[in-house]
């Protein structure tokens, strides 16, 4: 009998595969799990013990006739999706490499492409034990509303997530025009201004539909941000359609009291449809447009209003129907009264945007006077006090962020209190960061790392007194998430905050502890009148 090399070949195959199948499939599927989602199955992947679903969708494309609507459900699918890999970012200018700073939060890597198709979120969890109820943490990127995504390398949640035995999920959604280009008060797109918070709402609904078929508990969902993502979680915190989404949340260093009217932002609007040729009436043609020519208009304009001195008018949420009134002015929102809340601020937030490292204490003073007049030397001299080891250019930072920042943290925090429905924390990073020797001092973003419990990145860097950092700060965060207190046996004790004492944590070296109204005296000189910057 003659038998072809092919069929023995098979034959070989069939036997392997009745032998060994199970054993090879359930290794398969360990290392490649599949869920059930409420839309349909999707497929991931096992990384050290914690299964990581990255690009999920949570809404349709936002392309073509969907651009500037709200986001769309969802169409359920058959098969298996794999989502082994980041889905889109939103479309954005991108970042400058120019400065260090820059390089420091890797926002140049942004995995995943550029497109509208950019509503998608990555997901990290130990369990997927539908009974394992764990605790939730979904954070949004920073970036303003005009920029970075949750692809970044800072973004990974795999160590939060194995660390706090929790499911960790960031987001990506539309961004500057995308996301927030007002184009007037009737019709269907009335409220295409907040479209990119809408876009966070619906993240937070598929949430609540999907996250216990990942081991996580839908009712313990903490939202968490620094910078941009922290003004995100300050909307999300007054708009009606995100209430019974979540159950507590953090705002780190991005404190946001107002959103934007809508008259600022039909002038911001206007500059760009103007650039672009069309009127906000023209709703098919704008649909119409490449992504890349209104995003290109976007950059040109922009970069016009810097070459004139100007300061670039940017998109951010506008009031309407989606937001309809400011998160923290005139005071806390009765949307989340009941939410437990931690604010935070950095020491040295504004280092991040100077770069004048060798600033002398006359260009301090000269920069003082502008905003303090007879009583620069005064206020200088107070903060040389505070510190005198510190340089001119962190000292100059360090006012402005006293005047700015800690200004909007502050009243955020004293209007929460005040509302008296829902415990309130605050805390206060002082730990500084020993990139380029620490001339940064504890800069803007120092301590995402830490919170994300993944003390890799160049902010922060693989040291004991970083590793306990990171410990102290991750543990309170998954306790707020899990029990609505911060307080756990990693981290020292933690009052709640009111508006008499102010007591706040400060994490610092070589210890971290509860303080009442650290540098109160320095903070209340912007209070008083002083130079009070706007809130940033």
């Amino acid at each position: 009998m003659i038998i072809h090399r092919r069929g023995l070949l098979a034959a070989g195959t069939a036997l392997g595969v009745a032998g060994f199948g199970p054993r090879a499939r359930a290794a398969e599927a360990d290392l490649f799990p599949i869920v059930e989602t409420a839309e349909g199955r999707l497929r991931g992947l096992t990384s050290g013990g914690i299964k990581v679903f990255r690009g999920v969708r949570y809404a349709e494309s936002t392309a073509g006739a969907n651009r500037f609507r709200p986001p769309q459900p969802l169409k359920p699918w058959a098969g298996v999706r794999d989502t082994l890999d980041f889905g889109n970012i939103s479309p954005q200018v991108p970042a400058d490499r120019r400065r260090d700073y820059a390089d420091l939060i890797f926002n140049d890597m942004q995995p995943g492409g550029m497109g509208e198709d950019c509503l998608v979120l990555n997901l990290w969890t130990p369990s997927l034990d539908r009974a394992a109820k764990k605790p939730v943490l979904v954070r949004f990127h920073g970036g303003g509303f005009y920029g970075g995504s949750s692809n970044s390398p800072g973004g990974d949640g795999e160590m939060l997530a194995r660390f706090g035995d929790c499911v960790v999920i960031t987001v990506n959604h539309r961004l500057s025009a995308f996301g927030y280009l007002h184009l007037g008060d009737g019709g269907n797109f009335a409220d295409s201004g907040s479209a990119g918070m809408q876009d966070l709402v619906a993240c937070l609904a598929w949430v609540g539909r999907n996250v216990e078929a990942f081991g996580g508990d839908p009712k313990r969902v903490m939202i968490f941000g620094q910078s941009g993502g922290g003004a995100k979680v300050s909307h999300l915190l007054a708009m009606p359609s995100a209430k019974g989404l979540f159950s507590s949340a953090a705002v780190m260093s991005g404190s946001r009291l107002t959103a934007m009217s809508r008259a600022d932002a039909q002038a911001t609007s206007e500059q760009l449809l103007g650039k672009l040729g069309l009127k906000a009436t023209q709703i098919r043609e704008l649909q119409a447009l490449p992504w890349t020519t209104i995003l290109a208009a976007q950059a040109e304009l922009e970069a016009g209003q810097r070459a004139r001195g100007e300061a670039p008018r940017s998109f951010a949420p506008v009031l309407g129907s989606a937001i309809p009134h400011h998160p923290f002015a005139p005071a806390a929102p009765a949307e989340s009264a009941h939410i437990p809340l931690i604010v935070s601020t950095v020491l040295d937030e504004r280092t991040y945007r100077e770069a004048n490292f060798g600033m002398t204490w006359e260009e301090v003073r000269k920069n003082l006077t502008a905003r303090a007049g007879a009583r620069a030397d005064e206020i200088l001299a107070a903060y040389r006090d505070e510190d005198p080891k510190a340089t001119p250019y962190v000292i100059n930072a360090r006012i402005v962020t006293d005047a700015t920042f800690r200004q909007s943290a502050r009243i955020m925090a004293d209007r929460k209190a005040q509302q008296g429905a829902a415990p309130l924390w605050a805390y206060l990073w002082t730990a500084p960061s020993p990139a380029f020797g620490g001339r940064y001092g504890a800069t803007h973003g120092v301590d995402v790392s830490y919170a994300m419990h993944d003390i890799r990145m160049p902010l922060a860097g693989p040291i004991a007194d970083n590793r306990r950092l990171a410990d102290e700060i991750a543990s309170a965060f998954v306790a707020l998430a899990a029990k609505g207190d911060p307080n756990n046996p990693k981290t020292p004790a933690w009052p709640a905050y009111d508006a008499a004492k102010r007591t706040t944590m400060v994490f610092g070296t070589p210890s971290s502890g509860a303080v009442e109204d650290p540098r109160r005296r320095l903070v209340e000189l912007w209070v008083e009148g002083v130079g009070r910057g706007a809130a940033e």
